[in-house]
């Protein structure tokens, strides 16, 4: 299933994307997309029965929201496709590295994104995102990891890459600043993605591809991810984890960079699972 909110920020209705592309009111039968919904079999049974008899709502000038409310957490793994590493000339890490963007820095697939004040290094990164739909906590092998995941869903991984690396400390302050994280436009259920590590990736800016890869390149898999991630935390059904992104971003090419403008326009998808564009204006 595809699954999506529509409507102006904090007041999105639940709806599906049929098989037909014809978009459907699910909020008769339930309150939300987020984690209460995604744990529950019976609710996601009863969404598959009653879909072709939903309500169609009308998709013309409807605003696509983040297609998971109430998320819980965003969990981040950096450097961890081979290619974007050589480009950044950084060492192929032995375990994965593991960051947090706050759940607000969540917004919609077309939203705006706001370039920081005084940002000169503002980067994008087409990510994976995957949806947890069962709490999970030291699970043991790829098979259980794959077993907790709800969907997957297209994140960008806005980053400031001076507040990132040059002003010391964390990777947390170029990560988490306003709009950081558009995400969407659809939550596509796990069932839909058979096989996550041969998804194609793309991000274009103006119109010129920049990134085009594969999760194929991936280092550390997503059932690999999982299952590490749910060794030093845990992680409960609607949180995020954006799985890294491949080679392209501004970071990696030679001088000068093309960091983001206002003005700048960005697209991105990934094979199945929808697509974004965001305009970039000062914050």
């Amino acid at each position: 299933m595809k699954l999506l909110r529509v409507g102006n920020p904090g007041a999105e209705t639940p709806a599906l994307l049929d098989e037909d592309g014809t978009l459907r009111d699910l909020s008769g039968i339930v309150a939300d997309i987020d984690g209460e919904l995604l744990a529950d079999p019976a609710a996601l049974a009863r969404i598959r029965e009653a879909a072709p008899t939903l309500p169609v709502l009308d998709a013309e000038g409807r605003r696509i929201g983040p297609p998971l409310g109430r998320i819980g957490k965003v969990v981040c793994i950096g450097l961890n496709y081979h290619d974007h590493a050589r480009e950044t000339g950084a060492e192929i890490p032995a375990e994965p590295i593991v960051f947090f963007k706050a759940a607000d820095t969540v917004v919609g697939p077309n939203d705006t994104v706001l370039i920081p004040r005084k940002s000169v290094k503002t980067d994008w990164e087409v990510e994976l995102a995957i949806v947890i739909g069962r709490t999970a906590r030291y699970l043991e092998s790829d098979e259980e990891a794959l077993a907790h995941v709800a969907g997957y869903a297209v994140s960008n991984d806005v980053s400031e890459r001076e507040f990132q690396i040059e002003r010391g400390g964390t990777w947390d302050k170029g990560k988490n600043c306003e709009t950081f994280n558009p995400l969407g436009p659809w939550l596509v259920t796990a069932d839909e993605v058979p096989d996550p590590q041969a998804l194609g990736l793309k991000l274009w800016v103006n119109g010129e591809l920049k990134q085009d890869g594969t999760t194929a390149e991936q280092i550390f898999p997503v059932a690999e991810v999982v299952r590490y991630v749910s060794q030093f935390m845990t992680l409960y059904p609607g949180d995020i984890i954006n799985t890294g992104t491949p080679a392209g971003v501004a970071m990696g090419q030679p001088e000068p960079k093309p960091y983001l403008r206002a003005g700048d326009v960005v697209e991105l998808e990934i094979e199945g699972l929808g697509r974004q564009r965001q305009e970039l204006k000062d914050a």
